[in-house]
């Protein structure tokens, strides 16, 4: 995806428009969409959608899907996106583990890696196994495109003539802009340090570094997470913005793909119009990770909510008890010590009690439409945690009445790979026009 042979260069694909239509292909999945329905949904011209998926299939993007049957005429053909001809690596550094994966265009893990990680040990021990992460899975998926005389140690990244890039998700806080680390809770001794910066100049390849939290809701917006519950709340259809169940909990999956919407402006060079938005963008979600630590993704309007200093999220150390227990950060009652403590005792119904209060917050704070919860804690225990945060909110709405229900809590859909994905989904989104956010 670097200008090589068989791959799309980057600079290229940054437009407006050439994201909206990336986005409509890859959410119609195999069966594809013909470019009549392209222009239909982006409010792009017939001749502008023509020239850009010229283009695409020129660079080897896209590709026919077939025909379709039409009302008047010839069959219409239909395009889709063709998976392999991008990937990504996406890496969570955990306190205690590292996860990576290879996924392609589509989202699909190619490869994937897992190993028992101290994020105390030092720069050279991380980055050294980041490094070798990355190289094997690059040697796994990709080996079949990279030249003979290029399979070497520390050149297998550079020479992927398809890969995009690494994203790098681990526990904050941090500058997601700069790719600095700050003091991370119980690891002080990352604090400045200039994660991408040290990465890039190791691998080669463009490295993007976000908190843990962040990464996953990215990840989940791009699957579509809390668009039902957005346009329920929305008044589109009907009053209750407790999704399927019209209770505050269930445990399932919580993320569809999204599609439709459409928008009018300037084509790309002025000899059209471009749409403002194409496929439904979700609503506003909050992603709680609980697993070595707690943390929350804010998603308002399908985009990640990062802040003005992207330090938002730190859901962990909001003081829900005066004088309570001690925190790692310094402060004493943070609702992280409480349910990491609770955790340790064996007691998950009070630790889904107080992880539910902290929600309750975010709820009556921001006003979201759904809680999704994910992390190594939750996925050992699903049931006990949508259901015990689920039941706090459930109080919260008797409490103020109302029609709408209380704020469903369901169970994040990736697993416990869902951090690793959604790093890798921050070298993909931006293609799709996903990864820009407050």
């Amino acid at each position: 995806m670097r200008g090589a042979a068989g791959g799309a260069n980057l600079l290229a694909l940054r437009s407006h428009n050439t994201a909206l239509v990336l986005d409509l292909l890859r959410t119609a999945g195999g069966a594809g969409i013909s470019r009549l329905e392209l222009a239909e949904r982006t409010g792009l011209t017939p001749q502008a959608v023509s020239k850009i998926t010229a283009r695409l299939r020129g660079e080897g993007l896209a590709a026919e899907a077939g025909r379709r049957a039409s009302t008047g005429g010839k069959p219409r053909t239909v395009l889709r996106l063709v998976p392999g001809a991008g990937h990504a690596l996406g890496v969570h550094l955990d306190r205690d583990e590292l996860r990576a994966v290879l996924v392609d265009l589509d989202g699909t893990v190619v490869a994937e890696r897992r190993a028992p990680l101290d994020l105390g040990a030092g720069a050279e021990t991380v980055l050294e196994m980041v490094a070798r992460a990355a190289e094997e899975l690059a040697a796994e998926g990709l080996g079949h495109l990279v030249a003979e005389g290029a399979r070497v140690p520390g050149a297998a990244l550079a020479a992927a003539p398809t890969l995009l890039g690494l994203g790098v998700a681990l526990p904050g806080p941090l500058d997601h802009v700069r790719g600095v680390l700050h003091r991370i809770t119980g690891f002080p001794g990352w604090d400045g340090y200039p994660l991408r910066e040290a990465l890039e100049r190791r691998l080669g390849v463009p490295v993007v570094v976000d908190k843990d939290t962040n990464a996953a809701a990215l990840g989940l917006a791009v699957g579509g997470a809390g668009a039902e519950e957005g346009s329920k709340a929305g008044g589109e259809e009907g009053s209750k913005a407790g999704g399927e169940e019209g209770s505050g909990a269930g445990v399932e999956a919580g993320g569809a793909r999204a599609e439709g919407g459409s928008g009018a402006g300037a084509e790309e060079r002025g000899a059209g119009v471009e749409a403002a938005g194409a496929g439904a963008r979700g609503g506003s979600f909050a992603y709680l990770h609980l697993g070595t630590g707690l943390g929350a993704g804010l998603v308002f309007g399908g985009g990640v909510h990062r802040g003005a200093r992207t330090g938002a999220g730190e859901f962990g150390h909001q003081v829900v008890q005066l004088d309570g227990p001690p925190c790692t950060c310094g402060a004493r009652g943070c609702i992280e010590a409480l349910c990491l403590a609770a955790v340790a005792r064996g007691d998950l119904a009070e630790a889904a009690r107080v992880l539910g209060t902290g929600a309750a917050n975010l709820a009556g704070l921001l006003d979201i439409d759904l809680v999704l919860l994910g992390g190594r804690t939750v996925a050992a225990a699903p049931e006990a945690f949508v259901h015990g945060v689920g039941a706090v909110l459930d109080a919260r709405a008797r409490r103020e009445g109302g029609h709408d229900g209380p704020v469903p809590v369901r169970l994040a859909p990736a697993g416990t790979r869902g951090v690793a994905e959604g790093a890798a989904q921050l070298l993909l989104a931006p293609l799709f026009g996903r990864g820009e956010g407050g």
